[in-house]
């Protein structure tokens, strides 16, 4: 500490003022002053290295007042041009393409879209994978481009809204259950078949059942009986030609001349066959056929 001495004199008298013993200079000398140039030297390094870092990221990332690289923020949203990779979920209302390219989504392992409701549950998804596309939803829909629904499913049945459903497998097609339409028909050329290996099959039609080969034949095979009832109509076989020909011959009649002629019996239980044309009938009514 410093003390300063004050001393007073009367008028008419001299006195000499004392020097001053300690000198003191105010300033940074010497090593502390190198070291603190050494200092402002190095920070103004950093901030030319940062400054230059800083114009190199935004150079090589494209950064512009509208956007980053491909990416650009428009009033609509953003729009990215090119290909792009997410390494984490995308979460967006609406992804599309521009006016004349296609949107193409690739992945290495699957393609997921998900959609949740308020509360963060997912209410419908749409997994595609290297061997399946999987959907889980309660109704999945596919509709036209005029918005008419083309295929429809949920958990009760199965709705195609197309006009025609065309099966081009080798196989065709195989159903479990049963199935209703209002018309089957095979290709222009092609054969038309209905089978059941196992099982029976049935066709009912409540107001009838039009079979109809406009350039071909109509064969019904079974391993066993093939029956053809009517509960309120007739059964009528309109044709130029009816032919039977493996019905059993019964008994011979009377001595007649049949010049190949028979006549078609019928038992009481319904069953048909031959008998040998005569000048009356032949049929008998207790034929070894009926019995």
């Amino acid at each position: 500490m410093v003390r300063e001495q004050y001393t007073t004199t009367t008028p008419g008298t001299s006195l000499e003022r004392p020097k001053n013993e300690y000198i003191y200079k105010i300033g940074i000398y010497g090593w502390r002053k190198r070291c603190l140039y050494l200092f402002v030297l190095l920070l103004l390094i950093i901030l030319v290295v940062n400054f230059s870092l800083t114009i190199w990221i935004l150079k090589v990332m494209w950064f512009s007042p509208t956007g980053m690289g491909h990416l650009r923020v428009t009033k609509e949203g953003l729009r990215l041009e090119g290909e792009s990779e997410f390494l984490f979920p995308l979460y967006a209302k609406e992804i599309h393409s521009r006016v004349d390219s296609s949107l193409l989504l690739q992945s290495t392992h699957n393609v997921t879209v998900n959609a949740r409701n308020s509360n963060g549950e997912v209410t419908g998804r749409l997994n595609v994978g290297p061997k399946m596309v999987e959907f889980h939803g309660q109704q999945f829909q596919i509709n036209s481009k005029d918005g008419k629904p083309l295929f429809t499913v949920d958990e009760n049945e199965v709705v195609i809204g197309t006009d025609k459903l065309r099966v081009t497998g080798p196989e065709g097609a195989l159903f479990e259950h049963s199935v209703e339409t209002p018309l089957v028909k095979a290709e222009a050329f092609k054969q038309l078949r209905l089978e059941s290996p196992t099982r029976s099959l049935s066709m009912d039609a409540p107001r009838g059942i039009n079979i109809k080969a406009q350039a071909g034949n109509i064969e019904a095979l079974s391993q066993m009986d093939i029956k053809l009832h009517s509960s309120d109509g007739v059964l009528l076989l309109d044709a130029e030609t009816v032919r039977l020909p493996k019905l059993p011959e019964g008994t011979r009649g009377g001595p007649g001349v049949s010049h190949g002629l028979y006549e078609i019996c019928v038992c009481p239980d319904g069953k048909l066959y031959l008998s040998v044309a005569g000048l009356g009938s032949t049929c008998q009514e207790y034929s070894r056929v009926c019995q």
